[in-house]
C-alpha cells in the first residue's frame, strides 16, 4: 500500500483572478498568512506588472486535515497584479535581504473609470500600496503543498 499522492486527488492547483473588489475578498482569504523573502517581490514598471512568489497556508484544506488527522500544508503561489501603475511601500526596507514579510490580508479601492488601488497589509505595520489602470490579480500555485513548517494553523491575537 503507497500514501496517496497530491494528484490523486479531487483537488487541483489553484488558478484565479480577480477583477473586482468580491473577487479580491476571495484571494485575501487564501493568501492570508502568506509568507515571503523581501527578495521574492519584482515589479517590472515595463511590462506593467507586480508578482510576489509566496508560501501560503492552504486554507481550504484545514478542514480536510484536521478530519483525517494529518498535518496542516503551505504551497508556493505566485501572485502577479496587471497594469500596474505605480508601487509604494511601508514600514519595511526592501533592501534588506534577510527580511521575511507575512502577508495578512489584500484590499481594492476603487478609482474612476476602472482604476484603482490594491492594498496588501503586511504583519508589523508595514505594507505596500498598488495603483492600477484596470483591476486583474491572479493567484496561481506553482509547487505541490508541503508540510507546514510549524505544523500549526496561524493565528493573530
Amino acid at each position: 500500500m503507497t500514501d496517496a499522492k497530491y494528484e490523486d486527488g479531487g483537488e487541483a492547483p489553484l488558478h484565479l483572478v480577480a477583477q473586482d473588489a468580491e473577487d479580491v475578498q476571495v484571494i485575501s482569504a487564501l493568501v492570508q498568512d502568506a509568507v515571503l523573502p523581501v527578495t521574492e517581490m519584482k515589479h517590472d514598471a515595463k511590462r506593467r506588472r507586480f508578482a510576489m512568489l509566496v508560501n501560503r497556508f492552504r486554507w481550504e484544506d484545514r478542514t480536510e486535515a484536521e478530519t483525517v488527522g494529518r498535518a496542516y500544508e503551505r504551497v508556493r503561489s505566485v501572485l502577479v497584479i496587471e497594469d500596474v501603475l505605480k508601487v509604494q511601500s511601508h514600514g519595511f526596507d526592501r533592501a534588506d535581504k534577510d527580511l521575511v514579510l507575512s502577508l495578512l490580508s489584500i484590499s481594492f479601492e476603487p478609482g474612476a473609470d476602472g482604476t484603482g488601488r490594491l492594498v496588501l497589509v503586511l504583519a508589523g505595520d508595514g505594507g505596500l500600496a498598488l495603483e492600477v489602470e484596470a483591476l486583474e490579480l491572479r493567484l496561481e500555485d506553482v509547487t505541490r503543498p508541503y508540510r507546514a513548517p510549524s505544523g500549526k494553523v496561524p493565528a493573530h491575537e
